[in-house]
């Protein structure tokens, strides 16, 4: 008996834990639907809590390193406290919205590469091993972000890579502890201007704000340097606008500013926060990482998952990456 109580303390023999999503493929602003399927152990377990919680693969600056680390950045409860019989089981149904901001990894079908997403499940139990259960997750562009996409595409930009860096933006509104970048290979029309340009979509329930850093070439006298534009757009946008030519725009007005006001930052430049036109705002990230980024400080939703790998848990999808040869 006592040597049940260990292995009972260490997972053994003890209740089971399965999420199902009933379609883990989404957009920022909507939501997650499924159950957790529950099964009781050889005893009667005093379950905790059971949460849900939208985790991903995040860069982090260290000093003068920078090193990835799967971060949990949004979480909801799904149960309180209660006795699971031995061998019950249960289905309990939940709703998770999906946060605003919450990065892109699905593109034409495709998989970002560079992206992962995944639906983590936590089943708190008394005196015992806490378990865990990870469904992957496939967040798809809001049409907004699907117009500036093809836009990039119809002016022959070439997709490069996606990732998420931590911190915030310098005057921009955001409510996760990361942004995203979606970097792209200069077309042929752009390429005596620019080798590469960076995408960074920050969504809200109004529309998007929109920010390009465009790796700028150097001339004959001068160095290359990043440039930078911030424009906005209301969701009301994506059908009725012309994107080809207003990305189009927005590249010619970013490359034409000189890299040496990077210095400014963003802020004081654009009327008020929130506010949406036809032509955005404009403005930049700062003067490189080090001005670009304000560290965030991360609470209960935006604290590193330990020991828990996605790429690992999602090893054997051969859906494909949007951006492999």
């Amino acid at each position: 008996m006592v040597f049940k109580k260990m292995l009972s303390a260490f997972g053994v023999g003890g209740p089971s834990v399965d999420t199902v999503l009933t379609n883990p493929n989404t957009r920022p602003g909507l939501a997650l639907d499924g159950h957790v399927n529950l099964v009781g152990g050889d005893a009667p377990a005093r379950i905790e809590q059971i949460t849900v919680g939208l985790v991903t693969r995040v860069e982090i600056e260290g000093g003068d390193s920078e090193y990835a680390g799967i971060m949990e950045f949004h979480r909801m409860p799904v149960s309180g406290a209660f006795e699971l019989a031995p061998k019950q089981q249960l289905a309990i149904p939940f709703q998770m919205p999906v946060p605003w901001e919450t990065p892109v990894t699905d593109v034409f079908g495709q998989r970002l590469h560079g992206m992962t997403m995944g639906l983590r499940t936590e089943l708190a139990v008394a005196r015992a091993v806490d378990k865990s259960d990870l469904d992957q997750v496939s967040v798809h562009p809001l049409p907004i972000h699907e117009r500036i996409l093809d836009a990039f595409q119809a002016l022959g930009f070439r997709f490069k890579h996606a990732d998420l860096e931590r911190g915030h933006i310098s005057g921009v509104p955001q409510t996760l502890p990361f942004y995203q970048e979606i970097e792209f290979f200069a077309s042929p029309q752009y390429a005596q201007t620019v080798t590469e340009v960076e995408l960074t979509f920050v969504t809200s329930q109004q529309g998007v704000e929109v920010i390009l850093e465009c790796d700028k070439r150097g001339g004959f006298l001068s160095a290359g340097h990043d440039v930078f534009g911030r424009y906005a757009v209301p969701h009301s946008d994506a059908a009725r606008t012309d994107w080809a030519q207003v990305v189009d725009g927005w590249l010619r007005e970013t490359t034409s500013r000189y890299g040496g006001l990077r210095a400014q930052g963003f802020g004081g430049h654009y009327g008020a926060p929130g506010h949406y036109g036809p032509q955005g705002h404009h403005g930049r990230r700062g003067g490189g990482m080090g001005g670009m980024v304000a560290g965030a400080a991360l609470g209960v939703a935006g604290g590193l998952v330990a020991g828990e790998m996605l790429e690992d848990a999602f090893e054997g999808d051969d859906g494909g990456d949007f951006g492999d040869e």
